[in-house]
């Protein structure tokens, strides 16, 4: 996919706050949730990978010189923030994930971008 190649990482909904977070994003479009005061660039994909693609500034960058967008589609991402302010980072932590707290899986300890 192209979000992969142009450097998001795909973090999976496989707990049931991660599902509920990414089911307050809009399906298949590309918006973005402030952390530490920059913007963290957020794609949800529930149906092909129950994922939510997560990229930075640089990525965002890439990702713009294959796939045009517009000031209006950018308008639409600030205006989609400001329905749906509230974004729980801390499921995406790695001690919300049971898999890794339990060893049975690796994972990062923080999502930071």
């Amino acid at each position: 996919m192209s979000f992969a190649l142009a450097g998001f990482k795909a973090h999976l909904a496989d707990t049931s706050a991660r599902w509920t977070m990414m089911n307050l994003l809009p399906p298949n479009t590309l918006t973005y949730r402030m952390q530490n005061g920059q913007p963290v660039l957020l794609y949800a994909d529930p149906i092909a990978c129950g994922c939510v693609y997560m990229g930075d500034k640089t990525a965002y960058a890439a990702y713009k010189t294959n796939h045009p967008i517009d000031a209006a589609q950018e308008q639409r991402m600030t205006a989609e923030i400001n329905q749906h302010p509230s974004w729980d980072w801390s499921v995406w932590d790695s001690t919300a994930d049971v898999d890794v707290v339990n060893g049975l899986r690796p994972g990062p300890s923080h999502v930071f971008y």
